[in-house]
């Protein structure tokens, strides 16, 4: 069975829930080349630790990156290392994180960044695929794509 995802780019595919490690081996038995998860370590309902799943990811030939995002920390400081982090990972690569919402929002904002779109077309972007944007949601977009998120 496979879990709900959303294909953002050739790059990038959002899980809309976390993976245990049957799902890590299916995702690089399709051909998935990388692995980032956005969930702190303390969050509860994990199948997999973050360690324990970067431990499956590699054992299974993905490369692996933890990025935690937490309610404290989602800003312009975070998306910038989420960027550094994926730049470079080989394609394609999932992202994830308990319910889809943090790697939708991270994804989008590093794609939008890497294809020269405005913050108003990648929010209506992720409104299309189906992401639901709360209003701190799409003013870190804003901030992150436009203005002050810029390097």
């Amino acid at each position: 069975m496979t879990a709900e995802r959303i294909k953002v780019s050739e790059r990038f595919t959002v899980e809309m829930s976390p993976p245990t490690r049957d799902r890590v081996e299916a995702l690089a038995a399709e051909g998935f080349r990388s692995l980032v998860n956005l969930r702190t370590a303390e969050e509860e309902g994990q199948a997999l630790s973050p360690d324990e799943e970067g431990e499956v990811a590699r054992r299974h030939g993905l490369q692996y990156r933890h990025v935690p995002v937490s309610p404290s920390n989602l800003g312009a400081e975070v998306a910038r290392k989420f960027d550094e982090e994926v730049a470079h990972l080989p394609a394609p690569t999932v992202v994830h994180c308990a319910s889809g919402r943090r790697a939708g929002l991270f994804t989008l904002m590093h794609v939008a960044r890497a294809e020269g779109l405005s913050g108003d077309d990648a929010i209506a972007r992720a409104e299309r695929l189906g992401f639901e944007l709360n209003k701190q949601a799409k003013s870190l977009f804003r901030q992150h794509v436009d203005g002050e998120g810029q390097r």
